[in-house]
């Protein structure tokens, strides 16, 4: 058992203001000592395809986390861990977020579970949520509602990169009930009302700010209404975990004969596993059968989470294998419609991927791997339906190829 010896990036050492676009781009800190942001207007970070790191990002062998410093932040790393390092300093969050205990759980699976008594404590309670399709509703708790300084910076692509045309001007804002060091949520245009439905553009910028991250253990992800989303608002989540974890290299077998959907296996729960090695015409291609996907799911009031994170290309890999592109990984799931109080833990994206953040001390020490597996396994759809769905998902990218 060990805390978690990074944060993300070197909160202490990093610049703000590095990379090549500094000649053209404002401060992301809020004005020194300022309560209120108002008029100070939101920042851009823009990128180009030159920023999208696709090469050369892996763990140190035989080590079980990173070590503080062990990667030089890229760009998008600094601005967004220094921002949010000053988000801390001015109060912003519910918590002040310290090191966390963290522990590989013994076992076939590898589990990292981490001590979260005050997100399991304050984090804001979900919304009533009866419906996966569940329109959106002004009246309630959404990111319009927030206060300007939880803004970091407003996340633009430059023309240059595919699938500008459909691009939307994606908000990076603090999680004020932070998993981790740097949790973030992404949020495309929230003045437009959007209800918590994936959408390619938002899919698109998940995907991109992981390439933006030299960090491997920069991950982001989606939780559907009724997949343990609180909010009612579209939104996805970023975060740091300086850990492996299972989904990133684990065995799958292939279910269409392109290769371009597979079943994962031997990790918390089968998942369909979606690949890109990068940017271009493959990544369009994955985000479209992705949102398919999601929109089969969505439209049937099937709930569901979804993962991206570096790692191997689909097959008979295994955890020390070289993160050579990024997998989206998608699970389908009973529909659960609030919290379970009495829970070590809730089952939602990062727990589907292997990352448990616990909710007590006492549940920390005594969580086991069979205890674990037994409720995320409890949050899967009966096997009748889950073959069902396998072979809707098939059917579509059978479609796609024809």
């Amino acid at each position: 058992m060990s805390g978690n010896r990074y944060t993300g990036c070197s909160l202490q050492q990093v610049s703000p203001m590095a990379g090549p676009h500094d000649s053209h781009e404002t401060s992301y800190l809020l004005p020194p000592n300022s309560k209120d942001w108002e008029g100070h207007g939101i920042p851009d970070f823009v990128y180009g395809q030159e920023e999208l790191v696709l090469e050369g990002i892996q763990w140190p062998r035989d080590a079980p986390g990173l070590p503080e410093d062990a990667v030089p932040p890229s760009r998008f790393d600094s601005v967004l861990c220094s921002a949010w390092k000053q988000r801390v300093e001015l109060g912003l969050f519910r918590y002040r977020l310290g090191e966390l205990q963290t522990q590989t759980l013994p076992g076939a699976v590898g589990f990292v579970a981490q001590l979260n008594v005050e997100r399991g404590a304050q984090r804001r309670r979900p919304q009533s949520i009866s419906s996966v399709k569940q329109a959106f509703d002004p009246a309630l708790f959404n990111f319009n509602k927030i206060r300007p300084g939880e803004v970091l910076f407003r996340l633009l692509r430059e023309p240059d990169l595919p699938g500008a045309l459909q691009q939307e001007d994606i908000l990076v804002m603090i999680n004020v009930s932070p998993l981790e060091w740097g949790h973030v949520l992404l949020v495309p245009e929230p003045t437009r009302g959007l209800p918590q439905r994936l959408l390619p553009g938002a899919l698109r910028a998940g995907v991109e700010a992981v390439l933006l991250s030299s960090h491997p253990g920069f991950r982001v992800g989606f939780n559907s209404l009724g997949g343990l989303a609180s909010v009612n608002h579209l939104h996805l989540h970023g975060y740091y975990l300086a850990h492996r974890l299972p989904v990133e290299g684990a065995p799958s077998e292939p279910l269409d004969p392109g290769g371009h959907l597979h079943l994962l296996q031997a990790v918390p729960a089968p998942g369909f596993l979606f690949y890109t090695s990068g940017p271009g015409p493959d990544l369009e291609a994955l985000i479209g059968r992705v949102c398919r996907a999601t929109d089969y799911l969505t439209d049937r009031e099937i709930a569901h989470n979804l993962f991206v994170t570096r790692g191997a290309p689909p097959g008979k890999t295994s955890p020390s294998s070289a993160l050579t592109g990024v997998r989206v990984i998608l699970w389908a799931r009973k529909s659960s419609f609030g919290v379970k109080e009495g829970e070590a833990f809730n089952v939602a994206l990062c727990e589907l991927a292997g990352h448990l953040p616990v909710k007590t001390s006492q549940d920390f020490s005594s969580l086991t791997e069979a205890a674990a597996l037994a409720l995320i396994q409890d949050c899967l759809l009966p096997p009748a339906q889950a073959e069902e769905v396998q072979a809707a998902l098939v059917a579509l990218i059978a479609q796609d190829e024809q």
